[in-house]
């Protein structure tokens, strides 16, 4: 995935929510809306969740160091999971408290046509917003679904992005209603509703991000199609008898660990088994680009029941 076109999104969410925060709590400020302030507090945690992004992809661009020899790329991966914890406590949390208390405090709306005009204007603002974000995402989700393309991406920017929009989204047309129907029935209930299903909103969406989150960081291996690729590419190889077990492991968005244990034949020399491993590192980064750490160790293959059980464990030499 494109980090410029990630940036792009990121950058646009920012200036969206960053704008349409300011122009919520002036209207919250004049009318009064509980649910103006709770959108106003959920465009304001975004704009820090996009600031959060930036920065986490900043930081992924360091060089490896001593103390982290296969580098920073998994930042960007912490700092999404920081962005679904503010997104849960600061937005969601902060909604359900006002909309609680609103509910039990309910009153009428001042100035009531302001937060309905902002509302408008947001609604217009998140949809380039979202707009971007998709025609961004569009450019390496192939043909997978919107659900499929955010639980597996391994760029995490785009998908949190895509979330926050739609949520952003439809919390405004949560506040809308709300605030429509305080209006129209001067009863300020409908306005604390319109809160807490914001509230609601925020916090499943913050818990689908932090669970999709959650396994980047854990550590995950490559798509299935990758791993094919990756065995084919080995075993394409006239120097390997078999693959006896590979490993996989993302370190970041754009940078795979392989680790292979490989049998050749036990009459070559140490030369040519060198020799041999730096081509098959050639043909896996040719048929995995991101596949930028690879460890290759050989072994001597030995048929099952010889006696050795490095080789009788797995043996996943494609088949002729």
């Amino acid at each position: 995935m494109s980090t410029q076109g990630s940036n792009r999104a990121i950058i646009a969410a920012l200036l969206a929510n960053l704008a349409i925060a300011v122009t919520k709590f002036a209207a919250w400020a004049f009318s009064g809306s509980s649910s103006m302030l709770a959108e106003g507090v959920h465009s304001l945690a975004d704009t820090g969740n996009q600031i959060l992004l930036l920065r986490g992809g900043r930081r992924s661009m360091k060089k490896a160091d001593q103390q982290h020899p296969f580098g920073f790329g998994r930042e960007r991966y912490v700092y999404a999971f920081v962005v679904s914890i503010i997104l849960f406590s600061v937005g969601g949390v902060f909604s359900l408290y006002e909309g609680f208390d609103k509910l039990q405090h309910p009153h009428a709306l001042e100035n009531a046509w302001l937060p309905v005009v902002v509302l408008i204007v947001a609604m217009v603002a998140e949809s380039f917003s979202l707009r971007t974000a998709v025609r961004e995402s569009n450019h390496t989700r192939g043909t997978q679904s919107w659900v499929a393309f955010i639980r597996h991406s391994k760029a995490p920017e785009l998908p949190v992005v895509l979330l926050e929009d739609v949520a952003a989204l439809t919390g405004l047309v949560f506040a809308f209603l709300g605030v429509v129907l305080t209006i129209v029935t001067g009863n300020g209930l409908f306005d604390a509703i319109g809160t807490l299903a914001i509230g609601v909103l925020l916090v499943l969406v913050a818990i689908i991000l932090g669970m999709e989150t959650k396994s980047l960081l854990v550590g995950e291996g490559a798509s299935a199609a990758d791993v094919e690729r990756i065995r084919d590419a080995i075993n394409a190889d006239d120097e390997v008898e078999s693959l006896i077990h590979m490993k996989t492991l993302y370190l970041g968005p754009d940078e795979m660990l392989v680790a292979a244990k490989i049998a050749f034949s036990g009459k070559k020399k140490l030369a040519d088994v060198a020799t041999a491993i730096n081509a098959l590192e050639a043909r896996v980064r040719a048929a995995v680009p991101i596949a930028r750490v690879i460890y290759i160790e050989p072994d001597v293959y030995v048929a099952p029941g010889a006696g050795n059980p490095s080789t009788e464990a797995i043996i996943i030499k494609a088949a002729d």
